[in-house]
C-alpha cells in the first residue's frame, strides 16, 4: 500500500514537472532571477551583499516553490483534471503530495543554482553544507505547502496569484531577508515568527555565514517541518471543501 502510494506520488510529480515546470520560460526565469538579484544587490552594496545572501536564497526557494502552484492546482480544479486523477484511484493525500513535490523540486533546484553562484562569488561557509541542504529542502517543502494551501483556497488562477503576492512580498520584508530580525520593531518581529521564511533565512544565515542566529539551527529545521505539515493539512481540508462545492 505504501509503495503503491509512493509510485502514484512519483507519477503525479513527474506529470507536473513535464507539463508545467520544465518549460523554457520558467527555466530561464529561474536562471535569470538569481543572477539579476545578485547583480542588483552587488551594485548597491558590494560590501554588505554577503550578509543578505542567505535571505536571497530563501527568497528564491520561496518564489520557485510557489511559482506554478496557483496555476497547476487552480487550473486543474477548473478543467476537472483533479477529479479525473482522483478516479485513478488516487487519494487526496497522495495527489497533494505529488503536487507539492513538483514545487519542492523546482524551488530546490533554483535555490541550489543560487547557492552555487554564491559559493563562487562570495566566501560562504562550507563546513555546514549538510545542514544547509537540509534547511533548503525543508524551506522548499514549507513554501510549496503554503502555495498549495493558497491555491486550494480559491477558484480562479488570478485569485491565486493575487493571494500569492499578498503573502510573498510582505514575507520578503519582515522575515529578515534584508534587515536582521532582531533589528525590527517588536510588532513586526512577532508577526515574522508565524511565517516559515523567517526560519529558513535564520537557519541559512547560521549555516552559510557561521553567525549566531535568533534560534538554534535544529529548531529552525523543526519549525519548517511543522509548517510543512500544518499547511499540508490545511490544503487537504480546503481541497475537500472546494471539491464538494464544485
Amino acid at each position: 500500500m505504501f509503495r503503491s502510494s509512493l509510485t502514484k506520488t512519483y507519477y503525479v510529480t513527474l506529470k507536473d514537472l513535464k507539463t508545467y515546470y520544465l518549460k523554457p520560460p520558467l527555466i530561464s526565469w529561474g536562471i535569470i532571477m538569481p543572477l539579476a538579484l545578485v547583480f542588483a544587490f552587488y551594485l548597491k552594496n558590494p560590501q554588505g551583499i554577503r550578509y543578505i545572501i542567505p535571505g536571497l536564497i530563501g527568497m528564491v526557494i520561496l518564489f520557485g516553490s510557489t511559482s506554478m502552484e496557483g496555476v497547476v492546482i487552480t487550473f486543474e480544479k477548473r478543467v476537472g483534471t483533479l477529479e479525473r486523477l482522483l478516479l485513478a484511484p488516487l487519494s487526496k493525500k497522495t495527489l497533494l503530495l505529488g503536487k507539492m513535490m513538483s514545487g519542492v523540486i523546482f524551488g530546490l533546484l533554483m535555490g541550489l543554482l543560487f547557492l552555487v553562484i554564491s559559493f563562487f562569488m562570495f566566501k560562504l561557509n562550507t563546513q555546514k553544507l549538510g545542514e544547509t541542504l537540509i534547511l533548503m529542502i525543508f524551506s522548499a517543502t514549507s513554501s510549496a505547502a503554503l502555495g498549495m494551501f493558497v491555491a486550494s483556497s480559491v477558484k480562479e488562477v488570478f485569485e491565486a496569484m493575487t493571494l500569492f503576492n499578498f503573502f510573498r512580498f510582505p514575507m520578503i520584508f519582515i522575515c529578515g531577508v534584508f534587515i536582521p530580525l532582531e533589528a525590527m520593531p517588536s510588532m513586526i518581529k512577532y508577526l515574522a515568527y508565524f511565517l516559515p521564511l523567517t526560519y529558513s533565512v535564520d537557519g541559512l544565515r547560521i549555516s552559510l555565514l557561521n553567525q549566531p542566529g535568533v534560534f538554534p539551527i535544529i529548531l529552525n529545521i523543526a519549525l519548517l517541518i511543522a509548517f510543512t505539515l500544518f499547511f499540508f493539512w490545511l490544503s487537504l481540508i480546503m481541497l475537500e471543501r472546494r471539491l464538494r462545492q464544485e
